[in-house]
């Protein structure tokens, strides 16, 4: 979840934060709760950690994505701290690569697959080889996949195919697997649910 701020802008302040869970967690009780730590929403790392370190009401689990920042061991330490389950995001093979040789997998509750590919044959490539890197490094967390746009819907379709889980949301994937734009995160998350009952999974 990307909380947002009156200015109508991504924020890890603390006080939009809480009230976005709090909010969440009104309406859907015993759903588990993921907050992005993107270097897009704050791109300042000791900014980023220190608005982190401030929050009030703790998410189940926060997603950090694990490029060449040398501030994400930090990140994650710092969540760990405050009891935040941690997900590694792997937006590619690259990333998958300096995860492995972080150690940080032991620390983290899942990874997630993220291949940022615009087309559909280039983001399924990337799903695999990020997860052959997991393999091959002996790495057995649980996954969660999804890509970027129309070729998130072709990623899903593979993670459901191999047992793992999928996200959807309109900040990858504004579009429905047809290509129609989504009227609303709802409508996404209805197509997801379709599609893994057509995969023989339960959502």
């Amino acid at each position: 979840m990307h909380p947002y701020d009156n200015d109508g802008r991504q924020t890890l302040a603390a006080a939009p934060c809480a009230a976005a869970l709090r909010a969440v967690r009104r309406a859907c009780p015993g759903v588990e709760v993921s907050l992005s730590t993107s270097a897009g929403i704050e791109p300042d790392p000791a900014r980023r950690a220190t608005l982190v370190a401030a929050w009030t009401e703790l998410p189940d689990l926060a997603s950090v994505n694990q490029g060449g920042e040398r501030c994400v061991a930090a990140l994650c330490d710092l969540l760990a701290s405050r009891g935040i389950g941690i997900e590694a995001g792997l937006l590619s093979v690259d990333d998958a690569g300096a995860f492995v040789a972080s150690g940080l997998a032991a620390r983290c509750a899942r990874a997630l697959v993220e291949p940022l590919d615009a087309q559909p044959d280039d983001a399924l490539a990337g799903a695999e080889a990020i997860e052959r890197a997991l393999a091959e490094a002996g790495i057995a967390l649980e996954q969660l996949h999804h890509g970027d746009g129309i070729a998130s819907w072709a990623v899903n379709r593979r993670a459901i195919a191999r047992g793992h889980g999928i996200r959807t949301g309109l900040e990858d994937t504004p579009v429905l697997p047809d290509g129609r734009p989504a009227a609303g995160n709802g409508e996404l998350v209805a197509a997801a649910a379709a599609l893994m009952r057509q995969g023989g999974a339960a959502p």
